[in-house]
Parts: C-alpha cells; structure tokens; sequence
C-alpha cells in the first residue's frame, strides 16, 4: 500500500536522525484539573518510558501525524525500573478526592510487549488502595483488549473506573486506513468496546474514543463533517467519553510533510466551535476537547486576537460540558469562506518516496 511505503521511509529516516534518551529521562509527569465521571476533579499524568509503539515501529509505518515514538527509549525497559518511574512520578504530586490518575505510554498500556505484564498489574495495584483515586485512565489499540487482559487489570486494580483509551480517530474506515494508516477497522473498535461492556469484571471498565480532528487529505468542511458524525457512532456503539484531537503537525510525519509543501493546514479554532457545538447538542456522554498546540503556528489557528481567548474558553467547556458563547472576530470570515470553498481550492504536492 502506497500510504505505508511512504511511511516506511519517513519511519525510518526520522529514527535514523533519534538521539537515544534514558527511560528516566523521558519520563514525565504533571497535573490539572480535569472533569471526571463524577465532576470536576483533579487530574495526575504520567507518561512511562517504553520501547515504542509497535505498531510505528512495524513494517507498516505507523500513523501519518504521530510521532510519539520520539519518546521512547526504543530499548526494553527493564520491568522493574517502569514501576519505580511510576512510583517517583506519582509522587511528586498531590492525591486529593476526586484524583484521576492517566498513564500514557507512547503505544498500548495493554501490550505486553510494551509494558510487561508484571509492571502492568504493580502499577494498577498501587492505585488500588489510593482512597482518593475515582479513576485509572490507560490507552491502547483494540487488538489488546482482550478478557484475560481486562480480568488481570481488574484484579489489580479493585473497585475504581478503569478506562481505556482507544485512537479510533474516525468512523470512516477509508480515512482511517488510507489517510490515517491505523491498521484497524471500525469493526475491530466495536469488538474492543462490547469484550469492554460485555466482560464481568470487579472493576468499572468504560471505552473512551480518541477522534482525531482534521487528517491529512481532508477539506476544512469535512473534518468538521466527520468529527461529528465519528462521536456520534463511538456513542452508539458504545463508547463511554469522546475525547476529540485537533491536529497539531509532529516533527518527521507524513503530515509535517504536506504542511512544509503548503498541501495542508490544521484546523482552524472556529471548526473546534463548530464541532463542540454540534456535539454538545447531540451526545450525552462527556465531551472533550484537547487544545493542546492552539494558537502555535503547528496547532489550530485562527489569529492573534482571539486565538487566547477561545482556548480559554474551550478549556472551561471541557470542565462543564457546555457549549462554549459566540464570539466574533473579523478572521470568522475568512474561517466561512474557506468552508464555503475548500472542496475547489485543494492544493497538491507531490511526494516522492525512495525506491
């Protein structure tokens, strides 16, 4: 497939070019406030040193705007020194009521080959007795969500919400594989999330949907279309929480690539509006919004004098799921005459990959 031989060579010339880090120092950890199932609440993230996703660093490539395996040691990590990160991350902050505790990795929490199944159930067991922790988040791809996976998390965890993350991106299975290079099908999301709903388990396991906003081949128009209409179905098929991603352009992707070439743009901020809107006025379960990279010159724009402000207010509509007040600023129009004319100003830029 095309779209993966030009992965391939982007894959590998950009780990080609990878300064080797210590786990230690890839590590990482902060914290927020964030809204839980409960309400709003406080919220600690770690992100744990592991080899890398498997899926970037198979035959296929990975994902065409990721390269979250820039932080990974691309080494085994030894199971042990994973728990004691976790620990030292953990402490250096405040578990107070209402906590939420996400643990990132780069790749699937669930896959063993990624994180061993013993720092796996220590790192779950050393939540299960934090009073104040309502919830575990972890992410992972579908094919690692299995029963035998969800009864040890379980096991270790006790009685809390277990969440998993999974990057269905879009409910379009063609962008998904052709614009995307996911290497899952809405199919294989559905199967993840029913062994989620289906399984009897001690703990409270829910699915949250990762949608990504705005691929690359993608007008302004439908990525706004197909945002929406993609929580709509990770709703009704059973997803708990949809946690929307605007693109922000990574550094050594095939999306970087296009965006260098003047073939293609982030999205801008109005979108966002638009698709919270649309969504808040159609879904009932929670709704968030990452604004990570807004207002950046690689993130969602839209212009200086009001790029703040609508981050701010997104934020705080993340917090209280409302839909966020109109605001008008003269680049709206601009913003409604590229929906208006996206479909007949594409651009196009060739790539040509290595032989």
């Amino acid at each position: 497939m095309e779209i993966q031989n030009l992965m391939r060579e982007i894959r590998a010339d950009a780990l080609d070019k990878m300064e080797k880090r210590s786990p230690q120092d890839l590590a990482a950890s902060w914290s927020g406030e964030d809204l839980l199932y409960s309400g709003k609440g406080n919220a600690i993230f770690i992100v744990l040193p592991t080899p890398g996703c498997a899926w970037a660093l198979s035959g296929s490539g990975g994902c065409t705007m990721c390269s979250y395996v820039a932080d990974s040691p691309l080494d085994e990590v030894d199971p042990d020194l994973l728990v004691d990160i976790f620990k030292k991350s953990l402490e250096k902050h405040a578990i107070i009521e209402k906590t939420v505790v996400k643990i990132f990795a780069s790749g699937s929490f669930l896959n063993p080959d990624e994180i061993p199944r013993s720092s796996r159930n220590e790192i779950l067991n050393l939540l299960k007795d934090e009073k104040y922790v309502e919830e575990v988040v972890v992410e992972s791809r579908p094919e690692f969500v299995t029963k035998n996976v969800l009864q040890e998390c379980c096991d270790a965890l006790g009685d809390k919400i277990f969440e998993i993350g999974i990057g269905l991106e879009t409910s379009n299975d063609y962008t998904r594989e052709k614009k995307i290079n996911k290497g899952f099908s809405r199919k294989d999301f559905e199967n993840a999330v029913k062994t989620i709903k289906n399984t009897e388990l001690k703990c409270d396991v829910r699915a949250k949907a990762y949608i990504f906003v705005k691929p690359i081949l993608t007008s302004e128009k439908d990525a706004i279309t197909e945002a929406v209409e993609s929580a709509q179905y990770a709703e009704s098929v059973g997803a708990s929480r949809i946690s929307f991603c605007p693109a922000t352009i990574h550094k050594d992707t095939l999306m970087e690539q296009l965006w260098k070439g003047g073939s293609y743009q982030p999205p801008w901020i109005w979108s966002i509006m638009e698709i919270i809107k649309q969504v808040r006025g159609s879904l009932e379960i929670p709704v968030i919004m990452d604004t990570a990279g807004f207002g950046s010159r690689r993130g969602p724009y839209n212009c200086k004098k009001c790029n703040s402000q609508l981050k701010s207010m997104i934020i705080q509509s993340n917090l209280d799921q409302s839909i966020p007040e109109d605001l008008e600023c003269e680049c709206k129009n601009k913003w409604k005459t590229e929906i208006e004319f996206c479909d007949i100003t594409r651009s196009t830029t060739n790539l040509v990959h290595k032989k």
